[in-house]
């Protein structure tokens, strides 16, 4: 364990820019919170709760707005009954397109989770039910393909047009709020009236800047990622245009309801804390996908993002090309953790995935991706998608684990 040690501590040195870096980040983002919470004038008083129907609750209220704030959008909905980001996805999609729609996504296909949602795995369910139509556009070099895009989008026939920014199980980046709003302008030269709709899932504050300022209609991500800081206990956001939230809190509740309704069960204090420590901990996350990044490249693997790119999102990618050092750095993860350490994860089933995955996620809450974590479909290239860290102390423990346990497999 000695040697593996002497190299992470050896790696760090020589990457000290880069950590650097992220500082100045966090300072910024931090800013912009605190400036959303003065706004606001959050006060104790703002983390009471409500039951029941959840009318009134001024907790709620003011977490939207300052969500707005954040975001620079017209509106937000901020929701403990959003079980995953997935479902909010899910709720927007529903909340806006109707029969015979047409939802385009221009960044390939979606997350696996989506498929069923979409139909493009068989669903009862699904919008595909609902004869909502579905196209999409692959991104060629990583970027987008500009000229299929703008020759569908200008017949104007296109309610949602879908981005989708982090990887998800795929090979490709993600995609950075350049590209983003480089997309976006070409498309408003030709259409006007499609909504842009962007799955911002392990994005936020990674940068200083956001999807809705670059022209983007609804945002939208979970909480059990960046912006829960690791004490959202669940729930996820959409930001955006008032007519789209409403739209979509009416999904969320009933017609008539919408924002009005929604018990806060306690959570209100939780989501404010979370938020007002997000930018650190993400930048925690951050640092922990440098290093590992930096090491796993110097132990002969390959990595994506390298250490001294650009980053996107919280997501590092180590393609393993064997099922074996797959599995066991994922467990070293697991064995890293702070809860569940004695764990040891398999590859099994999951809701919502066509391959077998091993994940680890040692996490307070569960399925947090913004604490340590790690998870890979039993797949080639083998690839472990790693994210998180609520501390940088503790990403780089575990990654020191889990280099441990691949070196005596």
């Amino acid at each position: 364990m000695n040697d593996i040690i002497n190299l992470v501590n050896e790696s760090e040195k020589e990457i000290k820019v880069e950590l650097e870096n992220i500082d100045n980040i966090v300072f910024l983002n931090s800013r912009k919170v605190l400036d959303a919470f003065q706004k606001e004038n959050v006060s104790e008083y703002h983390f009471n709760s409500t039951t029941g129907y959840g009318y009134n609750d001024i907790g709620r209220d003011v977490i939207e707005k300052v969500y707005s704030d954040i975001f620079k959008s017209e509106d937000a909905l901020v929701r403990g009954q959003f079980i995953s980001g997935t479902h909010a996805l899910t709720v927007s999609l529903f909340g806006i397109l109707r029969p015979n729609d047409i939802m385009l996504s221009i960044s390939g296909t979606p997350y696996d989770t989506l498929h069923e949602v979409i139909g493009i795995k068989d669903n009862p369910s699904s919008l595909k039910s609902f004869n909502v139509k579905y196209e999409e556009i692959d991104l060629i070099d990583n970027d987008f393909d500009y000229d299929k895009i703008i020759n569908r989008v200008s017949k104007n026939d296109i309610k949602i047009i879908y981005i989708q920014r982090s990887k998800g199980y795929s090979t490709r980046k993600s995609i950075d709020i350049e590209k983003l709003e480089k997309v976006i302008k070409e498309i408003r030269k030709v259409n006007t009236s499609a909504t842009v709709m962007v799955d911002n899932c392990y994005c936020e504050f990674v940068t200083t800047k956001e999807p809705i300022e670059v022209g983007a209609d609804v945002c939208i991500g979970s909480l059990i990622k960046n912006l829960g800081g690791g004490i959202a206990p669940n729930g996820a956001y959409v930001v955006g245009r008032k007519d789209l939230i409403e739209l979509i809190s009416e999904r969320l509740t009933a017609p008539g309801e919408g924002k009005e309704v929604g018990p806060t069960l306690n959570m209100n204090k939780p989501l404010l804390h979370g938020l007002a420590l997000a930018p650190s901990v993400v930048g925690s996350a951050l640092k922990t996908a440098i290093l590992t990044s930096f090491v796993m490249e110097k132990l002969g693997y390959q990595v994506e993002p390298k250490y001294n790119e650009k980053r996107v999102d919280i997501v590092e990618n180590i393609i393993f090309n064997n099922k074996d050092d797959l599995i066991k750095y994922t467990q070293g993860i697991q064995m890293g953790s702070l809860i569940d350490s004695n764990a040891i994860p398999e590859p099994s089933d999951m809701p919502g995935y066509d391959d077998k995955v091993i994940m680890a996620s040692g996490a307070f809450t569960q399925g947090s991706s913004i604490e340590l974590s790690c998870d890979g479909p039993i797949r080639p290239p083998y690839i472990a998608y790693q994210q998180g860290g609520l501390t940088y102390e503790y990403g780089k423990l575990g990654l020191i684990r889990a280099i441990y346990e691949i070196k005596n497999k």
